[in-house]
């Protein structure tokens, strides 16, 4: 069984997924089912790849899929670097969006990406509980920034949930996941990360093939 299926099958394990369709695409409310359609255009990860050289910290700047950046965040008042490396985006299909979207003729024409990302506690912390790093991925298509789908990561292969993680450590790792709507068809995907606002993001490129 594909990758993809398998995140699909997880994502609507639960009773009810309490999804949420905001941002630019407009807004939506709807529960999860149940799927076995699928096929994946995932990008793995270059293992390996990059990992001698990451980016210096709060610099921003854009990296290949699965190579490293640095950055300082605040989580909740304690002070943490964190090692952050974007590993692949798996794209479902728009039969999987007529799955996780209530209604999908507000969903027309979009699919969801699910982004990966690995968060590695390099200084400081320990992070006591529900940290936020992870809240702060964001995919793009072809320029234009996905509408997020609120929950639908939560229970993803390979993804974990934030309010899971207690007293982390340095040199603990933890993926955390975000699921974007983008138009079906985008021929590149990108994974951004910014500590805050004001700071330049980080951007992982994937190719949707």
């Amino acid at each position: 069984m594909s990758k993809k299926k398998l995140w699909l099958r997880a994502a609507a394990s639960a009773a009810v997924l309490t999804l949420a369709l905001t941002g630019c695409g407009g807004s939506d409310e709807g529960d999860g089912a149940t799927t076995d359609k699928g096929g994946s255009a995932s990008q793995e990860q270059d293992k390996g790849q990059g990992e001698e050289q990451p980016e210096e910290e709060k610099g921003g700047g854009e990296l290949a899929a699965g190579e490293k950046a640095t950055s300082e965040f605040d989580e909740d008042g304690t002070k943490v670097t964190y090692e952050i490396a974007a590993q692949k985006v798996d794209v479902g299909t728009a039969e999987d969006t007529k799955k996780l979207v209530s209604d999908p003729k507000k969903a027309a024409g979009l699919v969801p990406a699910v982004a990966h990302v690995e968060f590695t506690v390099k200084d400081g912390g320990p992070v006591a509980d529900y940290p936020d790093a992870g809240r702060e991925i964001e995919v793009y298509a072809d320029g234009q920034r996905g509408t997020i789908l609120i929950g639908a990561s939560d229970d993803a292969p390979g993804c974990e949930k934030s309010t899971d993680v207690k007293d982390w450590k340095a040199g603990e790792s933890h993926v955390f996941c975000d699921t974007y709507m983008v138009p079906e068809g985008a021929k590149e995907l990108t994974v951004q990360w910014a500590a805050d606002r004001d700071a330049d993001p980080f951007i992982w490129t994937f190719e949707n093939s």
